[in-house]
């Protein structure tokens, strides 16, 4: 059950904990924002779910009241020490908790016979980590379904179009794995502290056929946009990608209207990932 602003406020004070903003430490004190992030995982007994910075436990408790087994890990000592005396003595078989940085261990620790047989991740995402710890994710096993509570902003970039200031290198890689439903927005007032912006909780189902992008051409796709205001084909020739392979893909680019000025964030998720790198 969700706890209430002066219940968060009490408990965080018996633990001694002054939330941080630098750990994205804005607990969720309401019950029907739960609810909604279980509803839109599907969460059902049986299902293994990770989870991310559990806090004080509230997501947790209510996906292990659906009968889920979860992998949560938490970064903060004094909150991690907290759930393990709360929560895992009443779930010894269900609750696996990681003291550990969700960037070192993006799913939490859960086994790999486990994440192969199908794994969701349902969490309420700190908004420093939203970009590295997503990139992390895909480069891994791929969960079937994401929930996430994300500040605006991060949502604004994972579902960014084509030409807008938003789209980036991850709006290419998500969007080719997942599809992104209809965000719902949350209050900074479901929050304790409240955040300075509102947030989205947003979901996120694999594709039928999910693309990974290989490693070299990450690469190749972040190093352009991080120069986004110059041309593909300029870029294209500063990474050293060799001309043969370069023409063969700006001819398709102008195929589709795009060319060879186009900057990064004008090339739809579809037109590169037909782009090769040796």
């Amino acid at each position: 059950m969700a706890l209430t602003p002066s219940g968060t406020r009490a408990l965080l004070a018996r633990l001694g904990v002054r939330p941080r903003r630098r750990l994205g430490q804005n607990f969720l004190v309401d019950g029907n924002i739960v609810r909604k992030s279980l509803e839109l995982g599907a969460v059902g007994a049986a299902d293994a779910i990770v989870e991310i910075g559990p806090g004080l436990g509230t997501l947790t408790a209510a996906l292990l009241a659906a009968g889920a087994e979860v992998w949560a890990v938490e970064k903060d000592p004094v909150l991690c020490a907290h759930l393990a005396a709360a929560l895992v003595p009443l779930h010894p078989e269900r609750l696996h908790l990681l003291g550990g940085d969700a960037l070192e261990q993006p799913l939490g620790g859960l086994p790999p016979d486990r994440a192969a047989a199908g794994f969701k991740i349902v969490a309420n995402l700190p908004y420093a980590i939203s970009t590295p710890w997503m990139d992390a994710v895909l480069a891994g096993p791929l969960p079937e379904r994401m929930v996430l509570m994300l500040q605006r902003e991060a949502a604004d970039r994972y579902t960014a179009r084509p030409g807008t200031k938003d789209f980036g290198a991850i709006s290419v890689f998500l969007q080719s794995a997942f599809d992104a439903g209809t965000g719902h927005r949350v209050s900074a007032s479901c929050f304790h502290p409240r955040p300075e912006v509102d947030s989205v909780l947003l979901p996120l189902a694999r594709r039928p056929a999910p693309l990974r992008f290989p490693p070299a051409l990450r690469t190749l796709i972040r190093a352009c946009f991080q120069q986004r205001r110059k041309q593909i084909a300029a870029l294209l020739r500063n990474q050293g990608v060799p001309p043969d392979d370069a023409a063969g893909w700006l001819a398709r680019l102008a195929a589709a209207g795009l060319g060879p000025a186009a900057r990064p964030e004008q090339i739809p998720p579809a037109l590169w990932r037909e782009l090769r790198v040796a």
